[in-house]
């Protein structure tokens, strides 16, 4: 498959690239993978490990250090 970007996207695309000091390719892929393939949840070995994963709930987001200050919780 080949894909071809706008120009702004391309410029962005290889700026980001050059900033973490990989391939403008090797970045699309790492980004592709990440939003398209289908991540699968971990297999539980035990009953223990089972009841630990049946604990965890996606909340959406994680808030920031700073979003979690004393100062920032009274804003």
């Amino acid at each position: 498959m080949v894909l071809t970007l706008p120009a702004p996207l391309e410029a962005a695309l290889t700026d980001q690239a050059r900033r973490k000091g990989v391939t403008p390719e090797a970045l699309a892929l790492d980004v592709l993978r990440q939003h398209i393939v289908p991540i699968s949840p971990p297999v539980p070995q035990d009953e223990w490990e089972r009841g630990l994963l049946a604990l965890g709930i996606d909340c959406g987001v994680s808030l920031t250090d700073e979003q979690l200050s004393r100062e920032a919780m009274y804003d």
